[in-house]
């Protein structure tokens, strides 16, 4: 029964992300009496069950298709930073909102990214191995990219930066990685559950940063939601579209498209709490982010899917 309510919990996220978020903007109060302090914390945790779910053959995946891995990776930390300086500028976003774009835009990939190009039938090796690629980098790509798009309008602490995002994202992985590693009788009965955890862990994370925004959200929100929408959907096309043109497998342009579109949103939130307190906007586009992707995701991976089947059937 438990396992059936966990895979439920899973298999349902983006709904659930979705609707705490709108009873966070409806009914504020509660969600505003959680200070924003426990984001980091619930991030960690979040991070720590990635790791515990890490295998060495998940990192072995880089170096014997050190192409496919480099490909996406190059993808993820050039198609999203500038499509959001990109859109920033058409749309004329304040300097706030510009900022939480371009966090968004420049950070790794999103934890659920290898769910979903499960669910999509992608090169789920090809997925993790991005995954933990673009998580490794992000200390240094993250700080500098940030500070390269946004640093004319606001000052850019990327020392700072750099490291809480190995305090909060890296330290709780690799700790995990190695009770997985060192302590698997303990890890092992656990694993099971981490996907519905982590799951409720991003809704109330998520919940919680909307709480606190949800006044500004309901005034200026609507000219977010479009750019925060028309990023991730550019992300994923463009993902896909590189896979494409390098004439790789549908399965592996699934896994980059995917990986590409799907952003660590959560770190975004974060990284504004921590170094950007004098824009509070800026945590908002990351919570959009993080409602979003989850949609978009479920139903990018059912069109994978579909795509994958009917060119099976082409090759038989």
């Amino acid at each position: 029964m438990i396992k059936q309510i966990c895979n439920f919990i899973s298999r349902w996220m983006g709904a659930l992300v979705l609707g705490l978020s709108i009873l966070a903007v409806c009914v504020p109060e509660p969600f505003c009496q959680v200070g924003t302090w426990v984001i980091n914390p619930m991030l960690g945790m979040i991070m720590f069950g990635m790791g515990l779910t890490l295998r060495p053959d998940d990192f072995r995946v880089v170096f014997s298709r050190p192409k496919d891995v480099l490909t996406g990776c190059l993808a993820q930390f050039t198609v999203m930073p500038l499509m959001a300086w990109l859109l920033v500028q058409v749309f004329r976003l304040s300097d706030e909102l510009a900022l939480g774009v371009i966090l968004v835009g420049c950070c790794p990939g999103g934890t659920a990214s290898n769910v979903i190009t499960y669910l999509a039938k992608g090169d789920l090796a090809l997925s993790v191995g991005m995954t933990a690629t673009s998580t490794v980098l992000a200390p240094l790509l993250t700080p500098l990219l940030t500070w390269m798009l946004a640093g004319k309008f606001v000052d850019v602490d990327t020392w700072g930066m750099l490291q809480s995002i190995l305090y909060v994202v890296i330290a709780p992985i690799f700790v995990g990685f190695l009770m997985q590693r060192y302590l698997p009788r303990l890890t092992k009965q656990s694993v099971a559950y981490l996907p519905a955890f982590s799951s409720l862990m991003i809704a109330l994370l998520v919940s919680i940063i909307v709480g606190h925004n949800a006044s500004k959200l309901l005034t200026g929100g609507l000219l977010v939601v479009i750019v925060v929408v028309l990023h991730n959907l550019s992300g994923l096309a463009l993902g896909y579209g590189i896979g494409k043109m390098l004439s790789l497998s549908h399965p592996k342009r699934a896994a980059i498209s995917i990986e590409v579109g799907m952003q660590n949103s959560g770190l975004a939130s974060s990284l504004a709490v921590l170094h950007f307190a004098t824009f509070p906007m800026a945590t908002i586009p990351g919570a959009i982010f993080s409602v979003w992707h989850n949609i978009s995701g479920a139903l990018v991976a059912k069109l994978y899917s579909i795509m994958n089947e009917k060119e099976s059937e082409e090759m038989q």
